[in-house]
């Protein structure tokens, strides 16, 4: 199996952006641009990720990363490309076969992109493939006083964007044998492929979106224009053997429990079926089969929290979210406080933005026969408008 490693490259200091902050931890939709552009590599299955960070900024970093479990963060240079070489030789001790560099300021890329650029890179005889689009623009050279001289063919040109994928070992040693160049060759060097292309690395381009932008402009951060689709989720459980049931992530002591392959918490498994409708991402049998016996009594708050962590990789976040608990029993008043907490924790948000109802049906249907429990879960959530 390969093993692959995401180098988040956020050392730069951010000029044209402006404000107290570089860019990286600037806020976008109530997060850390940082803390979303890790969150879209582990989202598309990246366990290892390294940041590389500039001087001084290492108090940004741990708030822009608290609860993520990373490693230290590497310490970069007085150049992006120095910044890289840093990162590149922070793993030579262990390294993957694949370096994915992305640059920290592009928090909308998607996991599909990120796995086609890796495609790309593992085909034999190919030593990197880079993210991009063909340009669509029609070019102009312009000389003195904007007077345009010439017209540049755009067929064959494309815009490079990240994730930028190469195998690591010729990486490594085409930026350490770049190192020494003068500044002014090294400033010529304006990303990863120009490195692997002086050192004779055979580089693909894949196909990108324009949605993966890079935030350079505060402008960049404040146009991103939102949207707030709203979805539904539902789920039912009959009652099995058990002392206690499951309800939002919170055990309520009861005679009996909720039968189901994991953990059967209805609560739960209704709201991750309506965030993961937000983003049309199906619903949670697609992503955790109950044929699968690895998801056999797990914990449901994984599942949530795997729906979320979808959201959050699109650029988005999680507004509010309201679940209605349906059962003659258990009693959930006493619990609904609790449930709260525990929903918000899962999903990352504050506990203003969960609610949680409990109703019963007079009597009527398996859950007036006290067969079983099933919820009813509305999501609203964030999104870029694409």
């Amino acid at each position: 199996m390969r093993r692959v490693t995401a180098l988040i490259v956020a050392a730069g200091r951010g000029s044209r952006f402006g404000g107290p902050l570089p860019k990286q931890y600037a806020l976008l939709a109530g997060q850390p641009v940082l803390r979303r552009t890790i969150v879209a590599f582990h989202a598309a299955g990246i366990d290892r990720v390294e940041v590389v960070i500039g001087p001084g900024d290492d108090a940004h970093y741990a708030a822009a990363t608290d609860g993520l479990d990373l490693p230290a963060p590497i310490q970069g240079g007085a150049s992006r490309q120095q910044s890289v070489l840093n990162g590149l030789e922070a793993l030579a001790g262990n390294p993957p076969d694949l370096v994915a560099i992305h640059d920290a300021a592009r928090p909308f890329v998607r996991g599909a992109e990120i796995e086609a650029c890796l495609a790309a890179a593992s085909v034999e005889g190919i030593d990197g493939a880079v993210l991009g689009i063909p340009l669509a623009d029609t070019l102009k050279r312009v000389g003195d006083g904007n007077a345009v001289t010439e017209t540049v063919p755009r067929r064959d040109l494309w815009r490079a964007q990240t994730p930028q994928v190469f195998r690591f070992a010729p990486l490594l040693a085409a930026h350490r044998a770049a190192a020494p160049l003068a500044a002014a060759e090294a400033t010529a060097l304006t990303d990863d492929a120009a490195v692997a292309e002086r050192a004779g690395l055979k580089v693909v381009m894949v196909a990108g979106s324009d949605d993966n932008r890079k935030i350079t402009t505060a402008e960049d951060r404040l146009s991103t224009r939102m949207e707030t689709p709203t979805a539904l989720g539902f789920d039912v459980h009959g009652f099995g053997p058990g002392t206690a049931v499951m309800l939002g992530g919170v055990a309520v002591p009861h005679s009996q429990a909720l039968a189901g392959h994991s953990d059967a918490d209805v609560a739960l498994h209704a709201l991750t079926d309506a965030v993961l409708g937000t983003i049309g991402a199906g619903d949670i049998g697609k992503h955790f089969p109950p044929s699968d016996p690895q998801w056999r009594g797990a914990s449901s708050d994984r599942f949530l929290r795997h729906a979320v962590d979808l959201v959050t990789a699109r650029g988005g976040r999680i507004v509010h979210l309201d679940v209605t608990i349906v059962c003659e029993a258990p009693k959930v008043g006493p619990h609904r406080d609790a449930i709260v907490r525990s929903i918000a924790r899962i999903a990352d948000i504050a506990p203003d933005r969960v609610s949680v109802k409990a109703t019963t049906t007079e009597g009527l249907g398996f859950t007036g026969r006290r067969e079983g429990v099933a919820a009813q879960a509305l999501a609203t959530v964030e999104l870029p408008r694409s």
